[in-house]
């Protein structure tokens, strides 16, 4: 299997003032489809830098990124959001789903932007629901699910394309202990079924979920292990 991403000579440089700040200094890494992986570090080690360019919200100040085989480098603003509603699923830790809208319509949402039917919209936004196991739940709002089952839903609204990649935010920063281990043996299984996952966490024992763990210090990657 090819890299699905592929990160090569890659600097983020903020200028703040008269100041500068390096985020990331010179990172390169792949990942092959199918391939589970944990981004770790501290606060301020470049994880969410590097996470923001992985999910085309921000650009490298320099080097190459490949996603899915294209040099996303020197797309404007609407190409990479073509790119990333193609291309990318996201899940964060505070679930930023619709409050008054029912799960159905939250996992909608990434079709609308891609132009399908309303039929075909809510066919495949129930088939993902019931992917993450909350077939008769797809009517309930936000407010009537626990922090489990919304984080359920937006994993559904990730998977609903059938992206190339699904990005994971600290998916579990906001569940208890139980819920979190639901929800990654969720992730578990659908990376079982070949789905690309990559998760940022500075939790060692949600890392522990994933086959390869990479870690970040100070803008550069001090470990890259495999099981």
């Amino acid at each position: 299997m090819g890299d699905v991403i592929s990160l090569s000579g890659i600097r983020r440089v903020f200028i703040m003032g008269d100041q500068q700040f390096e985020a990331l200094r010179g990172i390169s890494f792949g990942v092959t489809t199918g391939e589970f992986v944990a981004i770790m570090g501290a606060s301020g080690s470049g994880k969410s830098t590097c996470m923001n360019i992985l999910g085309c919200l921000d650009r490298p100040t320099a080097g190459q990124y490949l996603l899915d085989g294209i040099d996303v480098g020197g797309m404007d603003a609407d190409q990479l959001a073509a790119i990333r509603n193609r291309k990318l699923g996201f899940v964060f830790q505070g679930f930023n789903l619709l409050a008054r809208t029912p799960a159905v319509e939250n996992v909608e949402l990434p079709l609308v932007y891609a132009g399908l039917s309303s039929r075909k919209r809510r066919e495949m936004a129930l088939a993902a629901l019931e992917q993450v196991g909350l077939s008769g739940k797809e009517f309930n709002h936000s407010s009537q699910l626990s922090g489990g089952q919304q984080q359920r839903v937006a994993i559904a609204r990730a998977l609903v394309n059938s992206p190339a990649v699904i990005l994971a935010d600290e998916p579990t920063g906001n569940l208890d202990s139980a819920t979190t281990a639901e929800i990654m043996s969720l992730f578990t299984s659908l990376n079982k079924q070949g789905i690309t996952v990559i998760m940022v966490t500075h939790e060692q024992d949600v890392a522990a979920y994933a086959g390869r763990r990479i870690t970040f210090k100070d803008g550069q990657i001090i470990a890259d292990s495999r099981d």
